[in-house]
């Protein structure tokens, strides 16, 4: 799959099975809107930011801009294909049209791979959250549960789901929101605090070692890695789901509209619900007390005396979850259609019912997570961190093949093998590349350094025991599609 193969100025095989007229563009401008912003908000920021909080301290929020930036760019890449191109299982859909029928194999089943352990990862923190009111029901009942609602939910249609994902959005955006202005009213009126810590953003830099009490990079006493550094691999993970946005653009109405505004939107996201949230909560619960035994969240209310808010909050923190597993579950449904379609992926995975849902993919991913979530409850030690360590390098792998397949994607448009009836048509050399609609910022130098911040954390990852796990399960999981994607090629 080398990134020097010559660049093809005419359709692969993707083009010559085209979107079936059955798949629905039924994806409204506020779904789309609303489905970006619900992708990005789950437990990464809920639950998983007890860990990264744990590891920089305040400094934390660096982490967030940092890692922020990145994904942004990486949302613009993929979005600036999504806009002269929008294609169902667009990561894998561009890779073959603009790289080779190889890259599209490995993208989308690698994209299949990680949305099965982020549905792992969601399911084995459902209990935790059912549990703040019903301690007695096993965990793993609650993850069977939820999977049978939200598989049952995919099936109804895309509208439907773009109507489920945006009221659970809503409920997330209200509740982030509600917790901010919570928080600032705790340090406006200066309202006890359970840790008897009077609640500041002056707590930034005098509780616990200060804003970097970990520093950039360096050992615990227990002799493990912390800091800055460090903290950016679980952020990573936390901006897991914000490319969704490619692959709703398929089945949705004015993407050359919809999908920039819905991409430019993700910085203000990330300020207000990352930074901002992050930053109020540490202002109010002294962040060397966030232990992780229950979300951030949930105790910022507690340690106020409000304990009817945190029971609400933590219905939000389940409906988060809810709502990840849902974007979820409709993606690799659809990549497994477009995979199906380029020839890539078993051909009943490529059927659409009356309502332009593929049945066979929806029902396929169910089933395959059910039986991943299994091998989490035999062995829930450490689950949780050991899934999204291995969730992490897929992602990566994923974002990697984005920026490759835009640089390819524009050698491409550059050498007149644009999308047929676009403005690019019929266009080539700087012209074309002048009359991308939605260009990616800086184009000839982002997508290194994006692939070079990539790098660093995959370098981060080897510092600690568990990710250095998922280091070395993704060299082999890549090299396991590498020769998946020559045995299917040998028996045709």
């Amino acid at each position: 799959m080398s990134t020097n193969e010559a660049p093809s100025t005419k359709p692969r095989e993707t083009d010559d099975v085209p979107v079936p007229a059955t798949l629905r563009k039924s994806l409204k401008n506020r779904h789309i809107q609303l489905i970006a912003l619900g992708g990005a908000i789950g437990t990464g920021l809920f639950y998983g930011s007890s860990e990264s909080i744990a590891l920089a301290g305040p400094s934390i929020l660096l982490a967030y801009l940092i890692g922020g930036f990145a994904i942004f760019m990486i949302v613009r890449a993929l979005s600036e294909m999504s806009v002269e191109d929008p294609k169902a299982g667009a990561f894998s859909y561009y890779a073959t049209r603009y790289w080779s029928k190889r890259a599209g194999f490995i993208s989308g089943w690698n994209y299949w791979f990680n949305y099965i352990l982020v549905s792992m990862v969601e399911l084995a923190v459902v209990g935790s959250f059912v549990n703040y009111w019903f301690p007695a029901i096993p965990t793993w009942v609650s993850a069977a549960v939820f999977l049978v609602l939200i598989t049952a939910a995919n099936l109804l249609g895309v509208s439907k789901f773009g109507e489920f994902e945006f009221w659970f959005a809503i409920i997330k955006i209200v509740a982030v929101i509600a917790m901010i202005i919570g928080g600032l009213a705790v340090i406006v009126f200066a309202l006890p605090t359970a840790s008897g810590i009077k609640a500041s953003f002056a707590n930034w830099f005098t509780v616990g070692g200060g804003f970097f009490p970990n520093g950039l990079m360096g050992r615990a006493s227990d002799g493990s890695w912390t800091g800055l550094l460090m903290a950016l691999v679980v952020v990573m993970f936390s901006f897991g789901g914000t490319e969704l946005i490619g692959i709703t653009a398929g089945e949705t109405e004015g993407p050359r509209t919809t999908i920039p505004r819905a991409t430019n939107d993700i910085i203000w996201r990330i300020l207000v619900f990352y930074i901002g949230a992050l930053g109020v909560i540490m202002a109010v619960v002294p962040w060397n007390t966030i232990d992780g035994k229950s979300s951030p969240f949930v105790q910022i209310f507690d340690s106020v005396g409000i304990h009817a808010a945190a029971g609400i909050l933590n219905f939000v923190c389940l409906t988060a979850v809810m709502s990840v597993y849902n974007s979820g579950l409709y993606a690799n449904s659809r990549m497994l259609y477009s995979l199906a379609k380029q020839g890539n992926a078993p051909a009943y995975l490529g059927r659409l019912n009356s309502k332009g849902v593929p049945v066979a993919g929806v029902l396929t991913s169910a089933v395959i997570t059910a039986i991943a979530v299994v091998v989490v409850f035999v062995w829930p030690e450490f689950a949780f961190n050991y899934l999204m360590s291995i969730a992490t390098i897929a992602g990566i792998i994923n974002w990697t093949m984005i920026m490759f397949t835009e640089m390819k994607f524009r050698k491409v448009v550059a050498a007149g093998g644009a999308p047929e009836d676009t403005e690019l048509s019929g266009k080539s050399g700087q012209e074309a590349l002048d009359s991308i609609h939605f260009k990616l910022p800086f184009a000839k130098v982002t997508p290194w350094v994006v692939l070079a911040f990539l790098a660093l954390v995959v370098v981060l990852m080897c510092f600690s025991a568990s990710y250095r796990v998922a280091v070395i399960a993704g060299v082999i999981w890549l090299a396991i599609l590498f020769v998946a994607y020559q045995l299917t090629q040998a028996k045709k």
